[in-house]
């Protein structure tokens, strides 16, 4: 089984920090391009990268347009972002990550929603017992989707479980979660609906009446971002987006391990961690 590694760069909770990844053999790679979609032959299963581990506000992401796609704190007019905890929610209700390969194209209306894709990788929730640690990679299995419209971009969230969960064998398809874990469904909806609304923005809204579509309708999705990632990596499309990459020879955005290389070293030196602002620890408190 493939296994992958971390470099911390910069200082934790500041604009220059850096997580970058390494392949088995020690060698950089990018987590959005050279990380696999699937694990193995299963079809049903895919690999996640844990950008966001369950409970904790910062909101960390797979840099698209930097190279290599290090995972960074992401910033709004010069400030690091937290999401507010909206009671009765405290941060992130999962370990919320993205699965590796694909791509929300933003030129692309999508036929269910009427909206173009949000351009970065399809989201995962992942709604498992174990509290994962940023930038660990977890095979999960699908068990269906949400289709949240954010400021009139489809922005999918898969709705996922760690295979090494106790409770995985239970969890085949999305009703089995409203069976094993009751009002976490709600939860989720409930979440994205409000997150932003106290940064004065207004609630979010969703397509299918913010119904969860199953199995096998989210696999058929993540297949399109599949392709539609396969497009961008060959540079037919993209735009902004950063194709750097180690592990495909056929790209034109292909790289070696010596300017991968330079391109880490190019980021500021590992640190400790700047104090966290204490109002992220600040609850908000409003009627639905």
């Amino acid at each position: 089984m493939a296994s992958y590694s971390v470099e911390e760069r910069g200082c934790p909770n500041s604009l220059g920090y850096r997580l970058f990844f390494k392949n088995h053999k020690g060698q950089y790679i990018s987590p959005f391009h050279d990380i696999p979609i699937h694990p193995d032959a299963r079809k049903d299963v895919f690999n996640m990268v844990v950008e966001i581990p369950r409970w904790t506000n910062a909101k960390m992401e797979i840099a698209t347009k930097d190279p290599l796609n290090p995972i960074k704190q992401d910033v709004k007019k010069g400030k690091l972002r937290y999401v507010a905890n909206v009671f009765p929610h405290k941060g992130y209700i999962w370990n919320y990550g993205a699965i590796p390969q694909t791509w929300e194209d933003p030129e692309h209306k999508d036929e269910n929603t009427s909206c173009c894709g949000d351009n970065d990788p399809i989201d995962v929730c992942e709604i498992g017992s174990k509290v994962c640690s940023r930038g660990e990679i977890i095979k999960v299995k699908v068990l269906g989707v949400l289709a949240l419209i954010d400021e009139a971009e489809t922005d999918w969230k898969v709705i996922a479980i760690n295979t090494e969960d106790p409770d995985a064998a239970k969890l085949n398809n999305i009703n089995d979660v409203r069976t094993l874990k009751p009002g976490y469904l709600e939860a989720t909806v409930d979440w994205f609906r409000r997150y932003k609304v106290p940064d004065g923005k207004p609630e979010n809204q969703f397509a299918f009446n913010g119904e969860f579509k199953d199995k096998d309708f989210s696999i058929k999705i993540i297949g399109d971002t599949h392709d539609y990632w396969k497009a961008l990596v060959n540079n037919k499309t993209g735009g902004e987006i950063c194709c750097t990459n180690t592990t495909l020879p056929d790209s034109p955005c292909h790289c070696d391990q010596t300017s991968a290389g330079a391109t880490v070293g190019e980021a500021p030196a590992s640190g400790p961690a700047d104090p966290i602002p204490p109002e992220v620890d600040r609850w908000y408190f409003y009627e639905k």
